[in-house]
């Protein structure tokens, strides 16, 4: 059995939790930011493959006390790492992070790290000096109460880069952080969805995928594809069972506008190659079968309504962080607030970094859960269909801060005579 890390925003843990068990996979803990887990040799391809919501996925080469820079090398030559590196690889050992430890250097880490690496491979090999003219293999190192944990990376690109998007517009909201929020919000393919921000249409695509339970990694090629220790064969294999998985015979709701013609431009181009992406999955399994694509159209948000009595409208608004655009984030957040009266009976979902979100739009969420993707800092504010029309602060600061756990509604669609229909 191995054992892998899967990278997450930080407040994803549960949720990435939760995928990898569904995978079949056994957990091991986690940290911020980071769940552990054992499978066997299909999980390095197939994590990589399926999982949504992870950033990268790496294999623990090892794990070992290290109070000085002498046990962090002698840890590091005691890998095999003859059986993953290939004799022209380049080793880059590109981040470590370190936690109430002796050893809190990140840049003497990393060259104790990467000499050992180059020192072992050296002795094996009986080579003085090795190429680096070949594909590079990332390391990854964790310090944490002295205890040194050395990783290789098996993703390569972050996992957020599907391969669909060619083009994500100003400050696109990443692949994995709309997974997780459409998992937050337990949404289910037969309620209607609609993103009145939709820009590059990151929210709906992933939806998408997610309900014609397409893997998102179809469309690229992973760093393990690089490692003498990748089953190319098996990978096939692996790929050709998870097409089967792929449903094209359900019917989905879901749907995006932009007042900006250039970005709802950039949304059907995205989505279509990430539908294509699919129907090239279902052909390497003889089906010719297609995948619905989201609607999407040009519309400001104040003239729409809700076509059908219940939904989720799920969002990331601008977030007005540069100089000068603030006091216009806080003015659209105001007229947000028109969603609550124009979709009374459906549930909202929000994603800002903007601390006045809930003083603006005047409603204050039932749940709330804080992200952290990279530097960013983020909110994702959830209001359900009853509670979402309080404007008066809750109990507590602001909502509560714990896991979504109500179930959304299934109504069909139907037609509406009012502002906007969005179908």
């Amino acid at each position: 059995m191995n054992t892998l890390i899967a990278l997450c925003a930080v407040g994803a843990e549960k949720i990435l939790g939760n995928e990898i068990k569904l995978l079949g996979y056994k957990l091991a803990g986690n940290a911020p930011g980071r769940v552990f887990f054992t499978g066997d040799d299909d999980a390095l391809f197939r994590a990589n493959l399926c999982l949504r919501t992870a950033d990268r996925v790496y294999l623990e080469m090892a794990r070992y006390h290290a109070e000085d820079f002498d046990q962090l090398f002698d840890g590091v030559y005691s890998v095999s790492w003859q059986d993953f590196l290939k004799k022209d690889s380049k080793v880059t050992v590109d981040k470590v992070r370190t936690y109430k430890s002796r050893l809190n250097s990140e840049h003497a880490v990393q060259g104790i790290v990467q000499k050992a690496i180059y020192k072992k491979l050296g002795d094996v090999w009986h080579m003085s000096s090795l190429p680096e003219s070949g594909e590079e293999s990332d390391i990854r190192v964790f310090i944490t109460e002295d205890e040194a944990q050395i990783c290789l990376d098996l993703s390569g690109l972050p996992l957020h880069k599907r391969g669909y998007r060619t083009d994500g517009g100003v400050a696109p909201l990443r692949e994995t952080t709309a997974a997780v929020m459409l998992q937050f919000m337990l949404w289910r393919r037969k309620t209607p969805l609609h993103d009145p921000f939709c820009g590059s249409g990151t929210l709906p695509i992933e939806a998408a995928l997610f309900a014609h339970n397409v893997a998102p990694g179809f469309g690229r090629r992973f760093a393990l594809e690089n490692l003498p220790i990748f089953n190319a064969n098996r990978a096939r294999e692996i790929k050709c069972a998870e097409a089967e998985k792929i449903r094209t015979d359900v019917e989905c709701r879901i749907t995006g506008t932009d007042i900006d013609p250039s970005a709802i431009q950039r949304a059907r181009t995205n989505a279509e190659h990430a539908c294509v992406m699919a129907g090239r999955a279902l052909q390497m399994i003889g089906s010719d079968a297609r995948i619905e694509r989201p609607d999407f159209d040009v519309a400001d948000f104040k003239d729409l309504h809700a076509p059908y009595e219940s939904g989720l409208i799920i969002c990331n608004p601008p977030y007005g962080e540069r100089l000068g655009e603030e006091e216009q984030a806080k003015g659209l957040y105001r007229d947000m607030s028109s969603l609550f009266t124009d979709f009374p009976k459906w549930e909202i979902g929000v994603i800002t970094s903007n601390k006045h979100f809930q003083e603006c739009i005047g409603h204050y969420a039932s749940t709330l859960k804080d992200l952290k993707a990279g530097n960013l800092d983020t909110t994702f504010y959830m209001y359900n269909g009853t509670e979402k029309a309080k404007k008066s602060r809750p109990e507590g600061n602001g909502g509560e801060r714990s896991d979504w756990n109500r179930k959304p509604s299934r109504n069909k669609f139907n037609s509406n005579r009012g502002k906007k229909e969005w179908r």
